[in-house]
């Protein structure tokens, strides 16, 4: 079978099933199967596949078929321009959560700007949390834009935070991403004054860095996307959602807007005055988590739309 015929073979079998985007997908799986690059695909078009190649690539085929993710079946995706390592421990990175990326620059370049001072676009003396990290794919897409800041990146998930430390060592960011598993802040002993150095559970991580000579851990920036999908939805997801991503990842609580509560209390306590707190919305949770910044806690409360028209992010400034 020649490349030409495979791909023309794997587009056949995904559109018969009903896969989204199954052109993309079928190239997808034929480079992963054979190890290739698109350039041969396309240049080489009437290369013949061994016969191992087109075993592993009709497997391949088939398990997308039955509800596997893509992803999970080439063990990356794409986030910021960067390629992510993605495993069934992390939440699949999505394009609509690069909008979170882009309000956090936006609206760090914005306080500087109202404060007077220079731009410099680079980070320098900022510290910068993601609540509930999962591959990395935040905290890494700002250490990249933002080359002298220093980040804390937690999540629950032990395993999560494996991934995301080998996604920050790719992208020679990891010496100044400081992973830690926790709950929400549980991590820091229920105190701001702990340093993630000291806190229990940190050495069971591959590799993590300790704060040195902090003696208040509070952040100029905190970032989130949190579980915002109603565990009613749940039985509406699609098949590759429901039964492959993360259940902590995913659900919020029955409503999915539950978890934002927390979040939002726990952050008053963990930014500097001044500090940015900036969240990813669900598609119908901003009704109950703009009330929430309602507060005298919080001003410059601003909501941004995604592509789609839905409000996407919010972000609020803690006085």
């Amino acid at each position: 079978m020649t490349f030409r015929n495979a791909l023309k073979h794997g587009i056949s079998q995904l559109r018969a099933a009903h896969i989204p985007s199954d052109t993309l997908a079928a190239e997808l799986l034929l480079l992963h199967a054979t190890e290739r690059e698109r350039t041969f695909l396309y240049s080489r078009p009437e290369a013949e596949l061994t016969s191992k190649e087109i075993g592993i690539y009709q497997e391949l085929l088939d398990r997308r078929i039955s509800g596997v993710p893509l992803q999970h079946l080439t063990g990356k995706q794409e986030f910021w321009g960067l390629s992510l390592e993605v495993t069934p421990d992390v939440l699949i990175p999505r394009p609509e959560t690069e909008h979170l990326v882009e309000v956090a620059l936006d609206r760090l370049a914005l306080r500087e700007v109202r404060a007077g001072r220079p731009n410099k676009n680079d980070g320098a003396s900022l510290l910068i949390a993601d609540i509930g990290t999962g591959s990395g794919c935040i905290a890494i897409a700002l250490a990249k834009e933002l080359p002298q800041a220093q980040f804390v990146a937690l999540d629950i998930s032990p395993a999560a935070l494996a991934v995301a430390h080998r996604n920050a060592t790719k992208h020679s960011v990891s010496d100044r991403i400081h992973l830690l598993e926790s709950n929400l802040f549980s991590g820091f002993s229920g105190s701001p004054l702990a340093c993630p150095g000291g806190t229990r559970g940190a050495t069971r991580l591959p590799r993590v860095h300790s704060l040195r000579g902090c003696s208040l851990l509070v952040f100029d920036l905190i970032v989130s996307n949190p579980p915002y999908i109603g565990l009613r939805e749940a039985s509406s997801l699609a098949t590759e959602v429901r039964d492959h991503e993360p259940e902590l990842a995913l659900y919020g609580g029955e409503e999915g807007y539950e978890f934002y509560a927390g979040l939002i209390a726990q952050s008053a306590a963990h930014l500097k005055p001044g500090g940015l707190r900036i969240l990813e919305l669900g598609h119908n949770s901003l009704p109950a988590v703009q009330p929430l910044l309602d507060a005298p806690l919080w001003t410059r409360v601003s909501v941004n739309n995604d592509l789609a028209g839905i409000p996407r992010v919010i972000a609020a400034e803690f006085t």
